[in-house]
């Protein structure tokens, strides 16, 4: 076996719909390596699991046969995108490649579409696992075999089955522009993406992920992988969180270097970056010796790719997602590349626009994006808890349908929440969640809310167009004011409007309406209804059979028609056009 010492294990991230089967997934991948305890024993690490090389080649049946000079696969724990996005090194993903775990028999969710769209924009190569396939009606259990030989075991029905729901997921590939196919049948995998079956339960199509995922690694990827191993270390902070009798510790997945004891690092914090010396580092240990009362096995240092836990003085306020760097002499110049890092948030802010919170830089940068692909700006984006100086801040934002704040997957601190609930307080609506997509759903569907609430407000005062003629034996009364029986001949009637003859001569004001003794405000076209007008008398200015116009003020005649004419229905229009045609016979240029 060539092995090849400089390069390091690559970073694989499981991504996909919440309940399709990531963690069972990475469960199985973890159980079926341990084959032999002799034959490279898994490895748990912090927040990471490494399946060395040959656990893979012994379960997929194929030692000695591929050289091979990658030393494994190491599996980020942490399930779901979320942490793909927060994870970023070398700026861009942490991540080398991906699995995105699709349930064959349910398809892609709107959670599967944005991981796909999250590992676009970073570029990065992925299989496609298609989970479940124990669950296709009358399927045959071959237990950890590869899939291609279990499948070949099933009979005509089951495979067609497992063809189809194959194929429907290559076609919402194509949808997405993505060309893909079942892995046997991919030559060029740069080009195509490789779908693997696989069940998370039975273990079939498990060797053949593993394997497909290796090829990727050593076709593709070989000189991203190639690290020095003897130099510092640099890696990503995972988690960072409080320990019985540790303190507060961090979980750093350390992806180039090495990294020991006493080392002097630099990570950064919610103001700055803070420079602590490690005290200790920690990894699991094996499931076998977990009854020991310290859960952790110290050890001296640790070389890259590999989870562990750190503990070190002065980690209060560590982020999340940030970068770490060992310092080895050269302390101003790993400083500056961190504060770079940090505040190298790919976002673009607008002028106007809302405010964003993330608890991570990736997870602010994934929000961004989506956000700017449906056209909406970012005012300001912070990694950080949401506190009441943020919410006096988007209240100095003049647009209202900007004063909104997305909180993503980042708590609210008591304070603000106080001012959220209380509407004195604050004009700013919050939007909490910890799926993008949704968060941004809400947003759009508050804002599409707010301007047709807005757009109704505006456009009732506005007059509307109506057409009525004056009903025979219908003259209740004839003056101070008429009372009479019309019929509404098109566009929508209003009380508080003033009426004209066809001709554009005045008639009088109508004050109320009434159908069936009920006082109403408005009526549509086909509408029977009685009318008082005053300033009119029945017989002098207006008769029985006579048709009328609401008349509409010429600047109310530029809102309709500029503004308004789309919400307007056909007989409106009409009417809008008959009057507008009346009042132009004289001036052209009238309402325009």
């Amino acid at each position: 076996m060539a092995e090849n010492p400089k390069i390091r294990t690559p970073i694989v991230c499981v991504m996909g719909h919440v309940d399709h089967g990531k963690t069972s997934l990475l469960d199985r991948i973890r159980g079926s390596s341990v084959v032999s305890s002799e034959v490279g024993a898994i490895t748990q690490h912090i927040g990471a699991t490494i399946v060395p090389i040959e656990a893979i080649l012994t379960m997929s049946g194929t030692m000695d046969k591929v050289p091979i000079n990658i030393p494994g696969l190491l599996f980020i724990d942490t399930p779901g995108h979320h942490a793909f996005t927060t994870l970023r090194a070398r700026g861009g993903a942490l991540a080398d490649m991906a699995i995105l775990v699709v349930d064959i028999n349910q398809g892609f969710q709107p959670q599967t579409i944005e991981a796909l769209q999250i590992l676009r924009n970073c570029r990065t190569p992925f299989v496609i696992a298609a989970t479940k396939i124990d669950r296709i009606h009358g399927w045959r259990v071959n237990e950890n075999e590869s899939f291609l030989s279990s499948f070949a075991k099933q009979n005509e029905r089951v495979k067609s089955d497992v063809e189809n729901k194959t194929y429907e997921i290559v076609g919402k590939l194509s949808e997405l522009d993505f060309s893909a196919d079942r892995f046997d049948r991919v030559s060029d995998f740069q080009r195509n993406l490789a779908i693997v079956p696989v069940s998370a339960h039975t273990g079939e199509g498990i060797p053949d992920l593993l394997l497909v995922m290796i090829g990727l690694a050593q076709r593709y990827m070989g000189d991203a992988l190639k690290l020095s191993v003897e130099g510092p270390g640099a890696g990503t902070v995972l988690e960072v969180k409080e320990e019985r009798g540790l303190g507060i510790t961090l979980d750093v997945i350390l992806y180039n270097g090495t990294l020991a004891i006493g080392d002097e690092i630099a990570v950064a914090t919610q103001g700055d970056v803070v420079v602590t010396k490690v005290r200790s580092l920690l990894k699991p240990r094996p499931m076998k010796e977990i009854l020991v009362e310290d859960r952790f096995e110290r050890v001296k240092s640790v070389a890259a790719a590999s989870g562990i836990k750190v503990t070190a003085p002065n980690l209060e306020g560590v982020i999340a997602g940030s970068p770490f760097f060992v310092i080895r002499g050269n302390r101003d110049e790993v400083e500056a590349r961190i504060r770079k890092e940090m505040t190298e948030i790919h976002v673009n802010l607008a002028e106007e626009g809302i405010v964003i919170k993330a608890d991570t830089i990736g997870a602010l940068e994934a929000l961004c994006k989506e956000l700017e692909s449906k056209g909406i700006g970012v005012m300001r984006a912070e990694v950080g808890p949401v506190s009441r100086h943020d919410l006096i801040e988007t209240e100095t934002i003049k647009n209202p349908a900007f004063r909104v704040l997305l909180s993503f997957n980042t708590p609210i601190l008591p304070d603000a929440a106080e001012m959220i609930r209380n509407p004195l307080y604050t004009q700013v609506k919050v939007f909490e969640g910890r799926v993008i997509y949704q968060l941004i759903d809400q947003y759009v569907e508050w804002k599409d809310e707010q301007k047709r609430l807005q757009e109704k407000q505006r456009f009732e005062h506005v007059i509307m167009p109506a057409k009525i003629r004056l009903l025979p034996d219908c003259v209740f009364r004839q003056s101070n004011p008429a009372v009479v029986g019309v019929r509404v001949l098109g566009g929508k009637l209003r009380s508080d409007v003033n009426l004209i003859k066809l001709d554009g001569k005045k008639i009088g004001h109508l004050k109320s309406m009434q159908l069936r003794q009920e006082t109403i405000r408005e009526a549509d076209a086909g509408l029977e209804v009685a009318i008082s007008i005053e300033g009119a008398t029945v017989g002098r200015q207006v008769s029985v059979g006579d048709d009328l116009f609401v008349d509409i003020p010429e600047r109310h005649v530029k809102v309709l028609e500029k503004e308004m004419i789309k919400t307007l229905n056909t007989s409106t229009q009409e009417i809008l056009a008959e009057f507008t045609a009346m009042r132009r016979k004289g001036d052209p240029f009238w309402g325009k």
